[in-house]
């Protein structure tokens, strides 16, 4: 651990209950927040999730071994001990939800060698930007499921390769029943983390998210405050209409300070994120949703040379809110690391995550998204065990 990260708030509200919640099968939340979690503000709206502190979040399954939202990448996270697994939502141009990072398939499926989708190709500009490419909203379910993922970087993780074309891209009840299943295998529930991707962007093309997953939450009961699903989104509308149709513990994603969400962009909203993470910004996120999501960078701002500084007061104020928090995203290489956590000049070989993760977790940060889960969840061991 640096000295920078010894000087954060410490263990405090990642020490308690953790262990006791693994040996239990028991759904959703506490009414009354433990000492793992964070305080609950008076009268407001905190909670605590019936998850180990730090939680462990598998980013798109475990996108460091396997190609990223697919069936087998989720199921060895679940397998590594993963306490919660990531899921991305995009639509077909049929209405169902399938599991994929973007609605660009280029890059994750084989898509580019079926010529009889060569007319596809298209560009779109989304969410401002222009794309150039094949999307599933331009795929029935039936076509898409023609083809196979494949990994999105394998100039990075080159392993990866292996398994391209083993899985296929999986719809979000696929994931659902596999989970049930899980679940009843092992006698505890699979807690799931599902984001609605570009909503504002669907919603204009007559495909919106949040409805059609909401019915598929309540088909599978997993539409309660209870429920081992976690729903998220950088649209803060897209949570508002979720807090509408369903129970479901709700977070708001949060990037760059100076970003705006695309619905403000959209609606005229002037406010950025860094309004947001202030005190007046978090109450209002608070009155609608249970946790945040922000960028690594919005709890510890790195210099210009890439190294960490001195954490900001986001974790403090949002735990007075009452809010959770679960920044994003931990990898093991080194190119995705902090400089001072760099390891050799190879930007594609491990550099010394446990010492980043060590850095983070001081902070008091209630769990962490990460490519590589078992290095997480070692990482969160080590630290609660001090």
């Amino acid at each position: 651990m640096t000295e920078r990260a010894q000087t954060g708030p410490g263990r405090r509200a990642m020490l308690g209950a953790g262990a006791a919640v693994l040996g239990t099968a028991a759904l959703g939340l506490s009414a009354t927040p433990a000492a793992a979690g964070p305080a609950a503000k008076p009268g407001g709206h905190g909670f605590r999730l019936d998850l180990p502190v730090p939680t462990v979040i598998g980013h798109r399954g475990t996108s460091g071994y396997r190609p990223e939202h697919t069936l087998g990448s989720y199921q060895l996270a679940l397998d590594m001990g993963a306490h919660v697994v990531e899921q991305d939502l995009v639509p077909t141009k049929d209405g169902h939800l399938v599991c994929r990072h973007e609605n660009d398939i280029t890059a994750t499926t084989d898509v580019a060698d079926h010529p009889e989708f060569a007319s596809r190709r298209t560009t779109k500009k989304v969410d401002g930007t222009s794309l150039t490419g094949w999307f599933t909203e331009d795929f029935t379910l039936a076509e898409l499921k023609t083809l196979r993922a494949k990994e999105r970087i394998p100039g990075t993780r080159q392993k990866n390769t292996l398994y391209d074309g083993r899985w296929d891209v999986p719809t979000f009840e696929e994931v659902l029943r596999w989970a049930d299943r899980e679940g009843r295998r092992r006698g505890k529930p699979v807690w799931l983390y599902v984001e609605t991707k570009h909503p504002t962007y669907f919603r204009g093309l007559g495909l919106g998210l949040e409805e059609p997953l909401a019915k598929l939450l309540r088909r599978y009961h997993l539409h309660r405050k209870q429920s081992p699903v976690i729903l998220q989104s950088f649209e803060p509308g897209s949570i508002q209409r979720l807090a509408r149709l369903v129970g479901t513990p709700r977070v708001v994603l949060l990037s760059g300070a100076g970003e705006r969400p695309w619905d403000f962009v959209t609606s005229g909203d002037p406010r950025t994120v860094a309004d947001l993470v202030k005190p007046e910004g978090l109450k209002w996120m608070a009155s609608y949703a249970q946790g945040i999501g922000p960028t690594l960078d919005l709890v510890i701002p790195k210099d210009s040379a890439g190294r960490l500084t001195t954490p900001t007061t986001l974790v403090r104020d949002a735990h007075a809110q009452g809010l959770v928090l679960h920044p994003y995203t931990m990898r093991n290489e080194n190119t995705f690391l902090p400089a001072d956590f760099r390891r050799g000049t190879d930007p594609n070989a491990y550099g010394d995550a446990f010492g980043a993760f060590q850095a983070y977790f001081a902070t008091g940060i209630d769990g962490i998204f990460s490519d590589n889960p078992d290095t997480a969840l070692l990482a969160a061991a080590d630290f609660t065990a001090k």
